[in-house]
């Protein structure tokens, strides 16, 4: 089992003891000055990651509504136009230059007519799938949670029938475990079901916890240290010869280690 944090979880030096992969969260890591990617910033992060020897994934920007989220820096998957391209191809770039076996990336918002942002959406996925191909880099696309309405890809069947609408084999699944249980109301049996219905396309994992259910607060998506919420993390052990990385998007240290232990007893490790 490949172990793997967002760079968010903590410094380097104190994740490197227990996790082989970081996940760079480009919007995160103040490397853009507004939308102009300042390549000695992003120099000394890189410089720091291979001072531990870590392997890398890369999570492109997205569209977020939390106001500490850079606003240049949003993009919307089914709304894009040359800056947005731009600043994707920069993290595919990236991707390529660290050999990392994958870019996550956030499906559309919802708009006005429904159909047209679908269609949009997948429209710009397969240009980004085309830019992967380029770079020779794999995309994941991440299942959002339902408790948003706005977004699109929540169901493991959209985000599947997406996924096979841009038919490419740099554009696969990111599977977020705790992003599904939300739009799985914390319940188990349709958790499993949802793992087995995208379970074909996924190359990616993200560990995080939740109560299943809407909140105030990021509207139900926590991201709680696995163990803390409601997620059943045995459906993982529907991933049958899955060989990617379990990442845990979790915001501490010590909730990285809650997490780890989670997941041994959940695969009775």
């Amino acid at each position: 089992m490949i172990l793997g944090a967002s760079s968010f979880a903590g410094h380097p030096g104190d994740l490197k003891e227990h996790v082989e992969f970081i996940e760079l969260y480009v919007p995160k890591i103040g490397i853009y000055n507004g939308s102009t990617l300042e390549i000695e910033k992003l120099d000394r992060v890189l410089d720091e990651i291979s001072i531990y020897n870590f392997a890398v994934t890369v999570h492109a920007p997205y569209s977020s509504g939390d106001s500490k989220y850079p606003s240049a820096l949003q993009i919307d998957t089914a709304k894009m136009g040359k800056r947005e391209f731009t600043l994707m191809e920069e993290s595919i770039a990236l991707a390529n230059q660290v050999e990392a076996p994958v870019v996550v990336l956030h499906p559309g918002r919802i708009g006005p007519d429904r159909e047209k942002s679908y269609y949009s959406m997948i429209k710009n996925l397969n240009k980004l799938a085309s830019v992967a191909d380029d770079y020779g880099v794999t995309l994941g696309l991440e299942n959002k949670e339902s408790t948003d309405p706005s977004n699109f890809c929540c169901e493991a069947e959209e985000l599947s029938l997406a996924i096979e609408a841009v038919n490419s084999e740099h554009l696969k699944a990111t599977f977020d475990i705790g992003h599904a249980n939300l739009t799985c109301r914390g319940n188990p049996e349709k958790l499993k079901e949802f793992v087995l219905t995208l379970k074909k396309h996924i190359i990616h994992l993200h560990l995080h916890d939740n109560s299943g259910h809407w909140t105030e607060k990021y509207d139900g998506d926590e991201h709680m240290a696995p163990g803390e919420g409601c997620v059943d993390f045995s459906a993982l052990k529907l991933l049958s010869g899955y060989k990617g990385v379990y990442n845990f998007e979790v915001f501490s240290l010590e909730d990285l280690i809650f997490g780890k232990r989670t997941l041994e007893k959940a695969f009775k490790l």
